[in-house]
């Protein structure tokens, strides 16, 4: 119980997310006594690429991660690891079964990223509608009697659809209310109706948001029943007036479909900021496609989401040293089970012994 509580810091940080990182440390974690962090490398190599290996992190109460590839063999041998927070919302490379069956708690930041990213989401919307490539090429080549060529779309009435009304989709459609759109469609099983009400959305099945929707926009989490959940079926409903907007994960759209229906003019463009294969190859299709806006993962990498992010993370990890449940945990029935219960007691204990009240 006298041992030092250790965080481990994902090395991807310096990279990814380089600076941003340090300022949360300064001001949530240097200050307490009988902790201390440090960065992992993931050295663990299979069929599907870099994973973390209880080698990496055997000597750590809990991880702050943000690419890191976690899977069952991660935890072999591990009895004091308590938490993984994530640097984020998306956790499709980290096996949360395995994180239960372990007595590990997953923790994402929520709040931190519900409007960076409906902004995104917003942000393209309104790019694709008012054709502003098209636009800025026209002065960028001094073409400017063709300035006519790319009409803009109006957003009053139109119909805005969603794939997903929960955290973002839902802050989505908040933001999209004062332009005007005739119908808010969202399609998505776990939704509450009162809620959907309250936003002034209809909910209805994943084909009639593609058929009726003048943009269909994103919003899932990807699993083994998401992946690929758009596909050639799907586009091949959209009007060909509208737009398909991704903000979510690539694997939800089948890609090769989604160039066959752009070229085919099953609809008339996309907006992209995730990509099946990330980086995105230089030479693909969709990169000569005048009607698709394409961003590198990115476009909600905003000032405060990389603040909050940060934030909301070591919360979570605090929140697991104190002895309580992480704010937003993946996997609510990990914190029923015995043996994570002992875990947080024996924080709680930690806890109490370096900060007493």
């Amino acid at each position: 119980m006298a041992h030092i509580f250790r965080i481990g810091i994902s090395s991807d940080f310096k990279v990814d997310a380089a600076g941003q990182i340090p300022p949360v440390l300064a001001q949530l974690i240097d200050p307490l006594p009988n902790v201390e962090y440090s960065y992992y490398e993931q050295t663990g190599t299979d069929e599907q690429g870099p994973y973390l290996t209880a080698g990496d992190i055997a000597d750590y109460d809990a991880l702050l991660v943000l690419n890191s590839r976690i899977t069952a063999a991660t935890f072999a041998g591990l009895d004091r690891l308590s938490v993984i927070a994530r640097w984020g919302v998306g956790y499709d490379k980290i096996d949360v079964p395995a994180c239960t069956a372990n007595d590990v708690v997953l923790a994402i930041t929520v709040d931190a990223v519900r409007r960076p990213v409906a902004e995104a989401v917003i942000t393209l919307l309104l790019a694709l509608a008012k054709c502003l490539p098209a636009k800025d090429k026209v002065v960028r080549t001094g073409r400017w009697e063709l300035r006519g060529a790319a009409p803009a779309v109006g957003l009053r009435g139109k119909v805005l659809g969603s794939i997903g009304l929960g955290n973002i989709g839902s802050e989505v459609f908040r933001l999209a209310a004062p332009f005007g759109f005739g119908r808010l469609l969202a399609a998505d099983p776990y939704a509450d109706a009162a809620h959907a009400a309250e936003l002034g959305v209809e909910l209805v099945d994943v084909e009639t948001v593609f058929r009726e929707s003048d943009f269909v926009t994103i919003n899932a989490f990807l699993s083994e029943d998401t992946h690929h959940m758009v596909n050639a079926a799907q586009l091949a409903r959209m009007k060909p007036t509208a737009y398909l907007i991704n903000t979510s994960r690539g694997p939800l759209v089948n890609q090769n479909d989604l160039v066959a229906a752009l070229e085919a003019g099953h609809l008339a463009g996309a907006g992209l900021d995730v990509f099946e294969e990330e980086p995105l190859p230089a030479d693909h299709p969709l990169t000569r496609m005048e009607n698709v806006i394409l961003s590198p993962h990115s476009l909600a990498w905003t000032d405060d989401l990389y603040r909050d992010n940060g934030m909301g993370a070591c919360e979570s990890i605090l929140s697991v040293f104190q002895g309580n449940a992480p704010k937003y945990p993946v996997n609510r029935d990990v914190l029923d089970r015995s043996g994570f219960q002992a875990r947080l007691a024996q924080n709680q204990a930690r806890w109490a012994a370096a900060i007493p009240s």
